[in-house]
């Protein structure tokens, strides 16, 4: 029986990528996203480049019981995954009073709640297999949260504490678990006024290709978590040597409109 890996958030930016990378390693893929007529092409492009198997399913992760429906609609195919990356994700920008708490309510659902939902159904049927792969793509903001991206931050804060939490309970099982904590990203993720910080000015954005590169590497053959990038790496550990009051101001600073 052929095994698949789910990748979720697929059809653009960081997932996009992975999704090259591991049909070029010959993986065979569940693509997941929103977007037909992007995963539609996608499906076409890999295959006929690659000859492996690409399916794709069109699931809002924001909707309640996405994660659970996705779930159920690949029993009922009986597909076996042995692979996950829940890249899926997004984040806004501004003053947290000001946000529609719809807005929030959804990031919440889709970073937190189908990785959470996902990782839990398709863990189990790995760890009764005795094998099996998951890699939940987390943020530099897991370690540094910034001011006018609270939910995101905590958000993604949770991510990687979910991980590295399940992963320790997961030894010896022959599941792995593992977080990619990237930096800014070359992405449609990116609004105007992100673009316009101060931290997008100082810490240029890394393309996709390059993160998808260490993220691939990571969920093969990695542990724990991996931070991409040198600077990202520093950034994140100036809050060990940085009073939490004067690192806050930092962070302002950094997450303020650029003038």
């Amino acid at each position: 029986m052929n095994e698949y890996t789910i990748i979720t958030g697929a059809s653009s930016g960081i997932g996009y990528e992975l999704a090259h990378q591991l049909a070029a390693k010959k993986h065979n893929l569940i693509l997941v996203a929103r977007s037909q007529d992007k995963l539609e092409s996608l499906q076409s492009k890999l295959k006929q480049k690659f000859g492996i198997e690409v399916l794709y399913l069109l699931y809002d992760l924001s909707e309640p019981n996405a994660a659970q429906d996705l779930y159920n609609e690949v029993k009922a195919h009986k597909y076996l995954v042995t692979g996950l990356i829940n890249n899926a994700g997004f984040g806004e920008y501004g003053d947290f009073v000001e946000m529609p708490l719809k807005k929030d309510e959804e990031m919440i659902a889709v970073n937190i709640t189908a990785l959470v939902g996902l990782t839990k159904l398709f863990g189990a049927d790995m760890v009764k297999l005795g094998k099996g792969r998951i890699m939940n793509v987390a943020s530099i903001l897991s370690f540094l949260p910034f001011p006018y991206y609270s939910i995101y931050s905590a958000t993604k804060s949770f991510v990687l504490a979910f991980t590295e939490t399940v992963s320790a309970e997961l030894q010896g099982s022959g599941v792995s678990l593992t977080a990619l904590c990237p930096g800014t990203v070359e992405t449609p993720f990116h609004t105007d006024s992100m673009r316009k910080t101060n931290a997008m000015s100082a810490n240029k954005p890394m393309p996709a290709a390059v993160v998808a590169e260490v993220g691939v590497e990571l969920f093969l053959n990695g542990k724990g978590k991996k931070i991409v990038g040198f600077m990202n790496w520093f950034l994140s550990n100036l809050p060990r040597v940085t009073p939490d009051i004067l690192m806050m101001k930092i962070k302002k600073n950094l997450a303020s409109i650029k003038k």
